[in-house]
């Protein structure tokens, strides 16, 4: 028995503020699908902490975002590290995916791998990066959707 995917569109919010997100059913759940940049740097993996006032404060996570309507998760990386982290970066290989359910909508997230290209790392709505060796990922209070992602590049890395 297949899973059985039917692409659609989401939307949120009202008026001005009404914004449109790609989602996706998968038996008969709408999903949000969510990037995550796994970014290497001497060995050691990218986490940014969410600051104070965001959603999700205090945990961590790999960097991404909302992928958008209208654009691929490998755009929507492009867009959001330039965003969120000033940098410029180039999309690589898919690594895997986790999908989680925040109990106020399922996000699916869709990782890979990432290669910083220009620019210096500034801060928006994280307030900590750390540069973490594989096998060091699943000490941090990781968000839950980036705990599926840590084990999976734990194996890799192992």
């Amino acid at each position: 028995m297949g899973d059985k995917h039917e692409k659609g569109v989401l939307f949120a919010g009202t008026g001005e503020h009404r914004i449109t997100m790609p989602a996706v059913k998968v038996w008969g759940f709408l999903m949000i699908d969510v990037t995550a940049a796994i970014i290497v740097k001497k060995g050691h993996i990218l986490l940014t902490r969410r600051a104070l006032g965001q959603k999700h404060a205090g945990g961590w996570e790999f960097p991404g975002g909302k992928v958008e309507s209208g654009e691929t998760p490998e755009q929507c990386l492009k867009r959001e590290l330039l965003e969120e982290f000033g940098v410029e970066v180039q999309v690589k290989e898919f690594v895997g995916e986790s999908i989680y359910d925040y109990g106020s909508g399922t996000i699916r997230l869709l990782a890979y791998w990432v290669d910083i290209i220009s620019g210096d790392i500034y801060l928006t709505v994280h307030d900590e990066i750390k540069w973490v060796q594989p096998r060091e990922l699943l000490d941090y209070d990781l968000l839950p959707a980036d705990i599926t992602i840590a084990v999976k590049l734990k194996e890799v890395y192992a």
